[in-house]
């Protein structure tokens, strides 16, 4: 079965439920790691009163015993603590840049149901499928980071493709930026929106690194990894773009700049990538819809949130009047947190790319097909078949 992944729940209600299915089973559950990578979502400067009221703790009802996956679905909630739905206010001044107006249009609902399901607080359940995404992928040596390099005007300096080392640290401060100076900058951009009553966008990147060759495919549109990819990353709230290794660079280079020269070096061991390596990762290590053993580097941009204090032009959908923008607590800046819920996003489709080609019911199972996958692409060259 292929691994699959639901969230279930409002801002405001009981809770927020993630689903996962097509989980093998043996996995063990790091439930420091759960709930840490839920923690991190919540953290960032620039983020609204609602992150200090919860908590955010993992509630595994389902799909494990004794900590370990037994193959069934695995349901996680995590409660809220503002579970205030049924006499929260109705509004009828829709947000422009938010889903209440055309939701509105589609179901015939409230706008309150509209924005409870479309709130950003759904991340909470893809953030908790991502970290069980990830303890799956670290059994097989594939990591994943996340950086910020821009909110506002401020940003890092430029870099086509970073590597690896250039997310070392992103962690140790609350905007996610390594560069520290950098970092002092977005604070202050952050202040000045706050003062105004606006809100600041951003950019963020996510690298995954030991991700095998082979991921994904070029025989299908669907099955390309870059494009799954690329659709999950959008997926996140206010994400409005999105670029695979180079991006957008790429169309302002010739071809024998942008392409990236395969090297050799026979491996001593098994090696994910078959021993070849590219002397540049201008395509963010996919080819052709598939990986190829270099780091996986996806970059996004996220629009500023568009719930502000000081209220854009609307119209009352009762009558057509206009009318101010309703107001909800909101963030003023959330990309440090967006990063968080990239990582998972990016964790989810790895993971279904790999149980995809590496698949079985047990952990067993797919750590021997691995083990047979990466010893055979690491013997073509040597003539040890």
């Amino acid at each position: 079965m292929a691994l699959g992944f639901r969230s279930a729940g409002e801002s405001h209600g009981r809770g927020i439920f993630a689903l996962v299915e097509g989980l093998p089973a043996g996995l063990e559950l790091d439930r420091h790691l759960l709930d840490g990578e839920l923690s991190r979502r919540r953290c960032g400067y620039g983020r609204g009163g609602r992150q200090r009221i919860e908590a955010d703790a993992a509630d595994i009802l389902s799909g494990a015993r004794h900590g370990i996956t037994n193959g069934c679905p695995l349901l996680i909630a995590i409660w809220n603590r503002d579970s205030r739905l049924e006499t929260a206010p109705e509004l009828y001044a829709p947000r422009p840049g938010h889903a209440d107006l055309a939701g509105h249009l589609k179901y015939g609902v409230p706008i309150r149901d509209v924005l409870e399901r479309a709130s950003a607080r759904e991340t909470a359940a893809r953030v908790a499928c991502g970290a069980v995404c990830r303890m799956l992928l670290r059994k097989f040596g594939i990591e994943i980071r996340s950086r910020v390099t821009r909110i506002g005007a401020a940003a890092a300096p430029a870099k086509a493709v970073p590597g690896w080392n250039d997310f070392e640290g992103a962690d140790d401060n609350d905007v996610r930026c390594p560069d520290r100076r950098a970092a002092v900058a977005m604070r202050r951009e952050i202040d000045r929106a706050s003062a105004r009553g606006d809100t600041a966008g951003g950019v963020f990147e996510v690298a995954a690194r030991g991700v095998p060759a082979g991921l994904g495919s070029y025989a299908q549109w669907d099955r390309r990894l870059d494009a799954r990819l690329a659709a999950a990353i959008m997926s996140i709230p206010a994400v409005k773009g999105v670029e695979i290794g180079a991006g957008f660079a790429l169309a302002g280079m010739p071809g024998s700049l942008a392409v990236d020269p395969v090297g050799y070096s026979a491996p001593k061991h098994p090696s994910p990538d078959g021993g070849f390596f590219r002397r540049t990762n201008n395509m963010g290590g996919i080819e052709g819809g598939v990986s190829n053993g270099m780091p996986i580097i996806v970059r996004a941009a996220m629009k500023p949130i568009p719930t502000l204090l000081n209220p854009a032009p609307s119209v009352d959908i009762r009558t057509g009047r206009r009318a101010k923008a309703s107001v909800e607590r909101s963030d003023c800046c959330a990309v440090p947190a967006a990063s968080v819920v990239g990582e998972a996003m990016v964790a989810f489709v790895l993971a279904d790319a790999f149980l995809e080609k590496f698949g079985g019911d047990s952990m067993e199972e797919i750590e021997r097909n691995y083990r047979g996958y990466i010893r055979a692409i690491s013997r073509r060259r040597t003539g040890k078949h």
